[in-house]
């Protein structure tokens, strides 16, 4: 009897720890998926970093004012995968990001949907 409620314990204990395997939250916790903002400017910072990479672009307010804004990416992985490098997607490049804004507008950010250089190419990281 003791034996089986070990393996019991032990069961629950290892499905229990794979639960923030699944654990995943939906962009729209964070981000207003019925609008859309775009942002103009100079990419000033790439993070490939998990779980989402992070593309910071510093752009001017309507008095001249550098403003930073951050867009939630995809993870880093999928984005080389499908080609988008660190060569691609990096610091000094002049792009237009469009994406949802976050619900906290103070914030200046949002997740990306879509990054357009200067030469019209454009890519979904």
């Amino acid at each position: 009897m003791q034996a089986s409620l070990a393996r019991i314990v032990v069961a629950a204990g290892v499905l229990l720890a794979t639960i923030p395997a699944y654990a995943h939250h939906s962009a729209a916790v964070a981000y207003d998926l019925d609008k859309t903002v775009t942002v103009k400017g100079v990419i000033s910072e790439v993070r490939w970093v998990n779980p989402h990479t992070w593309i910071f672009v510093d752009t001017k307010d309507s008095d001249g004012k550098t403003v930073r804004w951050g867009f939630e990416g995809k993870v880093p992985n999928l984005l080389v995968r499908s080609g988008i490098t660190p060569s691609v997607l990096k610091a000094g490049l002049e792009v237009t990001i469009s994406g949802h804004p976050a619900r906290n507008e103070a914030e200046k950010s949002g997740e990306v949907i879509e990054v357009t250089f200067a030469d019209g190419k454009t890519i979904k990281p």
